[in-house]
């Protein structure tokens, strides 16, 4: 026994009540009222006499009925009992802030409303609906049932199930059992006739077993209501059960005797498809009946949508292991996680890297850490989803299922965050998992090396001399380059981004925002050799310690300098310096400078009157501009400023935009399995015949300019650009022609760098 265990202080510390208790104890208490319930009218006698009404237990022996509220209450405890075991399982994680406050408690009803109203199911309308059917049909048919025992328990003068009040109880049961009934047999069909991809390839015995018990709960429903009704005699109050009655009729000439068998039988039948669906509940992915409102109400965290976990200074802390490797390095959220996935398989469907064909799957991620974590749980219980029984796990690590290349071949792009129906954050686990791979084992691409390497000894992931961060701005003299040992006078600052300086392509982007900002009298600050990487790329592939190293200086740097205000061209810098940040003391407004054009444009300080482009053009959604931050109006706005373009859309952009392949430091690595992801985007951006593919992200312009050209277009063809060189082409483009028309004297030059009086200072 451990000192703690023997210490004073521990045995008088109060015990908390754990969640696993909380399951236990609300199971057993309907458990013990639905036992109650049975016992009680056997004592009371409490009958409704009127004449419309239904009569419970009709025709339903004794004996059976004691088998009924014997059966059902200890099924109800033991369904208590397997989820107090999967929530054992869920305390074995690290602690997570998912706390509910007064700020949050608002947002949280809202997800969980989105949750229960299948809001989000409902982006899929075919499979929204069609589940909508299947959920809310059988939340009425239990609703009607709970209302008919709760009419049977209360005293003659209370009864309400009766006259006007049945008649409705009537039609709503029969409706709801029919809507109930006919989702089920969509999904029949949906799985086993027309079988999508992402379906088909993760069909398993137990869903056969999961739709065959609502069928039967659905059919013998309908088949005891109908010899019910016949049995009766056929009331006309009873034509209100719209299904049921007609039913009815096809056995009205049967024998007395005949009718009792049958509804017996068929009433026993639909009591024992009842309990075949309490034995799978706990014990099947019909688990997330549960489990994914609760996940959906827990979906609000203590830091913004694209920052990942922050973690402890490298530099200070006593952790001797980092990342996740084995069950408890998960947080009890991302366990929760586990046993909330519905398989519905959206995350697969909209993952760039399963699209072209390499091994990573999402829900795979899901399923296989799930296994392990019910597999080494004490007592185990079953898995997510069922499994071949050759696959065995011996303990409770992660990558005993879960292989590094699965890991490396993450785009991060949140595809599949954004997708899921049931909030689960699939990106988040594999983030802790690289942190494990690169920090513990060393064990990532070996040209990401290269690239850690470069980040540093040069600062910066092209491995360039640093001293040549600034020279894109030579012969632009209102450019700028500020010295960050003195406070920063300017408004904003343009922090420009390891691309931004150094890759030839987006020097150019650099330059063309330069001068639309000092078109719009904007003067550009900007640190130049001092400006070191964010870090992204380092902690995005799990280098922490290296992210710090980087970011903690510019932290400094920034702070000394008093900036509050940062303009980003790159959304991986926006999003580090906007999101993460803050996790090591620096809090700044921070801009992409799509955003800031767009607002310039609006107020009139950026003059577009005169841009023109007589093109079709196609806008790519960067990652992490869209999904990581939600910027998705802005750049569409600049593009839509340009007067004669055409503007079309992808089959996949916005929420569903696919990745260009660069994210997660992929743009460090290389593609060797199955089609690069850059070159299927650029397929699909060409497919849309536009002539020209706008870009917000430094990235996203070199892989899709690369893949464009690998698609043998050349630029005369399909140029691919940021938004602002498109821009500041159509700017000069249409002044050209005006002033070619209408002024021919005056100065080209001048008409391309109009004097716009004094500079504000950026």
């Amino acid at each position: 026994m451990s000192a703690a265990t023997d210490s004073p202080e521990a045995d008088t510390t109060p015990k908390r009540f754990k969640p696993n208790q909380l399951a236990l104890v609300l199971f057993t208490a309907v458990a013990l009222f639905t036992l109650v319930s049975g016992i009680l009218p056997q004592i009371t006698k409490w009958e409704n006499d009127n004449a419309v009404h239904r009569t419970v237990f009709v025709n339903i022996p004794g004996p059976i009925q004691i088998v009924f509220y014997t059966v059902i209450p200890v099924l109800l405890i033991w369904v208590g009992i397997m989820f107090s075991f999967r929530m054992k399982n869920w305390e074995r994680g690290a602690p997570s802030q998912r706390r509910t406050t007064t700020k949050n408690a608002k947002q949280r009803l809202k997800d969980f409303r989105a949750g229960v109203y299948m809001q989000t199911l409902l982006r899929d309308a075919g499979a929204g609906l069609m589940h909508s059917m299947i959920y809310f049909g059988f939340l009425v048919l239990l609703g009607v049932t709970t209302v008919l025992e709760i009419d049977h328990q209360l005293p003659e003068q209370l009864k309400f199930l009766h006259g006007t009040t049945y008649k409705a109880y009537a039609f709503i049961g029969d409706l709801a059992g029919l809507v109930f009934l006919g989702g089920i047999v969509w999904a029949i069909v949906r799985r086993y006739v027309q079988r999508p991809y992402r379906i088909r390839i993760k069909s398993k015995p137990e869903h056969a077993i999961i739709l065959g018990v609502f069928f039967a709960i659905g059919v013998t429903g309908f088949g005891a209501e109908m010899f019910r009704i016949a049995l009766e005699g056929g009331p006309d109050y009873e034509q209100w059960s719209f299904i049921g009655y007609p039913l009815s009729t096809l056995v009205d000439g049967w024998s007395q005797s005949s009718l009792e068998v049958w509804h017996q039988w068929w009433w026993i039948g639909h009591v024992a498809a009842f309990v075949a669906f309490l034995a799978i509940l706990p014990i099947t992915m019909l688990r997330h009946i549960f489990t994914s409102p609760i996940n959906m109400y827990l979906k609000d965290k203590d830091r913004p949508k694209g920052a990942m976990r922050p973690m402890p200074n490298l530099m200070e802390t006593e952790l001797e292991s980092f990342g996740a490797s084995v069950v408890e390095d998960f947080t009890w959220k991302q366990l929760l996680d586990l046993d909330a996935c519905t398989m519905c398989g959206r995350c697969t469907s909209v993952c760039p890297a399963h699209a072209t064909g390499k091994s990573l799957d999402p829900r795979e991620i899901v399923l296989k850490a799930g296994a392990v974590m019910a597999a080494s749980g004490a007592p185990a219980t079953s898995p997510p989803l069922s499994e071949d029984k050759e696959i065995t796990v011996p303990a409770d690590n992660l990558f005993d299922r879960i292989t590094a290349e699965e890991i490396w071949a993450c785009t991060t792009c949140k595809a599949c965050d954004e997708i899921c129906p049931v909030n689960i954050e699939i990106t988040d686990k594999i983030f802790d998992m690289r942190r494990y791979l690169s920090l513990m084992e060393s064990n990532f691409p070996a040209e990401l090396g290269n690239a850690y390497r470069a980040m540093e000894n040069q600062f910066n992931p092209w491995g360039l001399n640093q001293g040549e961060r600034g020279d894109w701005a030579e012969g632009l003299e209102f450019v700028d380059i500020v010295d960050p040992g003195e406070a920063l006078k300017s408004e904003y600052l343009y922090w420009v981004g390891c691309a931004g300086s150094f890759d030839d392509k987006n020097k150019k982007v650099t330059q063309s925002m330069a001068k639309l900002l000092r078109r719009a009298g904007i003067d550009v600050a900007i640190l130049g050799p001092s400006e070191m990487c964010t870090g992204d790329s380092a902690r995005r592939s799990g280098n922490e310690y290296l992210f710090q190293m980087l970011a903690q200086p510019n932290v400094e740097m920034l702070n000394e300098m008093g900036v509050k205000k940062i303009i980003a061209q790159c959304p991986h810098c926006l999003n580090t310096l906007k999101n993460e940040y803050p996790q090591l003391g620096g809090n700044y407004e921070v801009i992409h400078h799509t955003q800031l054009l767009e607002q310039l444009i609006e107020s009139g300080q950026l003059d577009v009157s005169q841009a023109t482009l007589e093109e079709r053009i196609t806008y790519h959604d960067s990652c992490y501009l869209g999904r990581h931050n939600d910027v998705y109006v802005a750049p569409r706005k600049v593009v839509g400023a340009i007067k004669g373009i055409e503007v079309v859309e992808m089959s996949l952009n916005g929420t569903k935009g696919m990745c260009c392949g660069a994210g997660g430091a992929r743009m460090w690595m290389e593609e060797n399995t199955g089609v690069k992801v850059n070159d299927e985007r650029a397929e699909q951006a060409i497919s849309t015949g536009a002539s020209r593919v706008a870009t917000a992200c430094p990235f996203c312009y070199i892989m899709l300019d690369d893949g464009v050209k690998a698609a043998g277009k050349e630029e005369d063809e399909v140029k691919v650009a940021d938004i602002s060189i498109h821009l500041l082409e159509a700017i000069e483009t249409g002044e050209a022609e005006f002033h070619a028309g209408e002024s021919p004297l005056l100065d080209s030059e001048q008409a391309a760098e109009p004097d716009d009086g004094p500079l504000t200072s950026v």
